[in-house]
C-alpha cells in the first residue's frame, strides 16, 4: 500500500507551470491597448522574472505586495510571481482619496507597493507616510525581465491567501476579503464547469483587477482551461465595442452601466456580434431596457450573480432557459451551496423570499483582521450575503433586493429593485436608483434619484402617473428627485447610499 504524503493533496498547484507545459504557444493574453499577444509560456517566463524580482526586493511568503495600477499583463505577472512566492496580491482601487488607499496600506502594511506610470505619482506621495511600506517599486516593466534563475515554489497550501480584495468602500469602512489559493481555483472550476466553457472560448476582461470580477469572472477560468483572455487597460465604452468586433470573443461579461453606455455607442445596432455565445450581465439589477436592446443583439442573454467574499460565480442558467426564466440568475453551480432563510434563521417556504446563504470551498477565508466582521458575515460555514432572493419549484433563484436596502413604509415590505425596474420602463428614465427617507407617518417614504436620457424631458408629476398606472400606491416615490448623473461605485454600480445623500441634500 503507498504511503500518503501528510498535506501533498492540501498543495495548490503553481497555475503557470501547469498551463504552460499544457498549452505553451497557445495566445493566452490580448493586450489591446499595445497591440500585443502573450502565451502561456509568455506569461510564465514574465511571472517567473517578477517573482525573481520580487525576491530580490525581499519579499517573502505571508508577505503583501500593494499594486496600485490599472489592468495589464502586470497585474496577471504579479499575482502568479505572489502565488509561487507564497505572497499575498493586494490589488488597490486608484478610483480612492489618498486617505482611503493610505488607510489600506497601513492596515494591510504591504512590503513592495508596485505602481503604473500613470499612478506613480499617487503611489511616490502615498509612501512617505507609511511605515508600513519596506520598499516602493515605480517602474512596473523591469519587473518581467529576469535576472537570475526563476525561484523555487514557496508551495503554497490552498488555505493560504492569494489576494485580499477590499469591498464595501462606499457602505462604510472597506475590507479587505481574503481569497486564497483554494477559493480562487473553486470558483475557476465552479465556473468553467457549469458556465460551460471551453480552450476555444475568448473573453474581454472590462471590470478593474481591484474588483472581484477582473480577476475571477473569467480571467482565471478562462486561463485554466486554455482560453484566451483579452485584457485593456480600462472600460471605455467606444473601445469595448472596438474590441467585440474585432477580437470576435465567445463569451461577454460587464455590469448594467457597462451593457448601457456600450449600447448608446454609434454604430451598435450594425455591429456584427455574431461571434458571442452569450453575454451575461451582473453585479447590480439590469434595466428591461438594456436586457431588451442587447437580447436583440446576441443570441443569449442572461443575468448573474455573485459577491467578492463567495466567487462571485454562484449560479448558472442553461442557454436554453435564458428567455423563459428571464430575470433569473441561474442554478447553483457545481460545488456551491446556498440557503433562504428568515429573520430568525429558519429556512423559508419555497417561493418565499428570504437572505441567500451561501457555502462551498469557494468563499473567502474572511476579512483581513477583522474577526468581528469575519464571525458575522461568515457563521457555521454560511456566508450571509445581506441579499434576499427566492427559489421557485425548478430550482431557478431571483434575487429580490439587499436586505438592508429594504424600505419598510407603513408595514409593507418595499423592495427598491421592484419600484426601479418600473421606472426604467418609463422612456426618458437613464438610471434610477430608489431609497427609504425617514417619515414621522410611515416610518419610512420611497424617494426616486433619477437622471434622464439626454434627448428627454420628463417632470416629477409625469413620473409619479406613470408608477401610479403600474404600482401599488403605497409603492410609488413620494419625492422625485432629478440628477445629471447617479453616483457610482468604482465596479461601475449605482451606489443607493450616495443617491440617498443626494435626496437628503436636496
Amino acid at each position: 500500500m503507498m504511503a500518503e504524503l501528510p498535506g501533498l493533496r492540501d498543495l495548490a498547484p503553481c497555475w503557470l507551470d501547469r498551463l504552460a507545459a499544457l498549452w505553451p504557444d497557445r495566445v493566452a493574453l490580448v493586450d489591446p491597448d499595445r497591440d500585443h499577444r502573450f502565451t502561456f509560456q509568455d506569461l510564465r517566463a514574465r511571472a517567473d522574472a517578477t517573482a525573481w524580482n520580487l525576491l530580490q526586493q525581499g519579499v517573502r511568503a505571508g508577505d503583501r505586495v500593494a499594486a496600485l495600477m490599472q489592468n495589464s499583463v502586470v497585474m496577471l505577472d504579479l499575482l502568479f510571481a505572489c502565488g509561487r512566492l507564497g505572497a499575498v496580491l493586494v490589488p488597490l482601487n486608484w478610483r480612492l482619496s489618498e486617505r482611503e488607499l493610505a488607510g489600506i496600506i497601513a492596515e494591510t502594511e504591504p512590503a513592495l507597493l508596485v505602481a503604473d506610470d500613470e499612478l506613480a505619482p499617487r503611489a511616490a506621495a502615498l509612501t512617505p507616510d507609511s511605515r508600513a511600506v519596506r520598499h516602493c517599486v515605480l517602474d512596473v516593466d523591469t519587473l518581467s525581465v529576469i535576472d537570475g534563475p526563476a525561484p523555487p515554489d514557496a508551495g503554497a497550501r490552498l488555505s493560504d491567501p492569494w489576494l485580499i480584495l477590499f469591498t464595501g468602500g462606499t457602505t462604510g469602512t472597506p475590507k479587505g476579503a481574503v481569497l486564497t489559493h483554494g477559493s480562487m481555483t473553486w470558483n475557476s472550476i465552479n465556473t468553467a464547469v457549469s458556465w460551460g466553457l471551453s480552450a476555444e472560448d475568448v473573453g474581454p476582461v472590462f471590470t478593474p483587477m481591484f474588483h472581484t470580477g477582473g480577476f475571477n469572472v473569467f480571467t482565471l477560468p478562462l486561463l485554466m482551461l486554455g482560453g484566451r483572455v483579452i485584457l485593456p487597460k480600462r472600460f471605455d465604452a467606444g473601445q469595448a465595442l472596438q474590441i467585440i468586433r474585432q477580437e470576435r470573443p465567445t463569451i461577454l461579461f460587464m455590469v448594467p452601466t457597462m451593457f448601457q453606455l456600450v449600447a448608446e455607442q454609434p454604430g451598435f445596432e450594425e455591429a456584427d456580434l455574431s461571434s458571442l455565445r452569450w453575454a451575461i450581465s451582473g453585479g447590480a439589477p439590469l434595466p428591461d431596457p438594456t436586457y431588451e436592446r442587447w437580447k436583440a443583439r446576441v443570441r443569449v442573454f442572461k443575468q448573474g450573480y455573485g459577491l467578492t467574499e463567495a466567487g462571485p460565480n454562484n449560479f448558472a442558467t442553461p442557454d436554453c432557459d435564458a428567455v423563459r426564466k428571464r430575470g433569473t440568475v441561474g442554478r447553483l453551480t457545481y460545488f456551491v451551496q446556498a440557503r433562504l432563510v428568515d429573520d430568525a434563521g429558519n429556512d423559508v417556504p419555497e417561493g418565499s423570499p428570504g437572505e441567500l446563504l451561501l457555502a462551498g470551498p469557494h468563499l473567502c477565508a474572511g476579512y483581513w483582521r477583522r474577526p468581528d466582521a469575519t464571525a458575522d458575515a461568515i457563521r457555521d460555514g454560511w456566508l450571509h450575503t445581506g441579499d434576499i432572493a427566492r427559489r421557485d419549484a425548478e430550482g431557478y433563484y431571483y434575487i429580490v433586493d439587499r436586505k438592508k436596502d429594504m424600505i419598510i413604509s407603513g408595514g409593507e415590505n418595499i423592495y427598491p429593485t421592484e419600484v426601479e425596474a418600473v421606472l426604467y420602463e418609463h422612456s426618458a428614465v437613464r438610471e434610477a436608483a430608489v431609497v427609504g427617507m425617514p417619515d414621522p407617518v410611515w416610518g419610512e417614504a420611497v424617494m426616486a434619484v433619477v437622471s434622464l436620457k439626454p434627448d428627454r424631458s420628463a417632470s416629477a408629476d409625469e413620473l409619479r402617473a406613470h408608477m401610479r398606472r403600474n404600482l401599488a400606491r403605497y409603492k410609488v416615490p413620494k419625492t422625485f428627485i432629478i440628477v445629471d448623473e447617479l453616483p457610482k461605485s468604482a465596479a461601475g454600480k449605482i451606489v443607493r447610499t450616495e443617491a440617498r445623500k443626494l435626496a437628503l441634500e436636496s
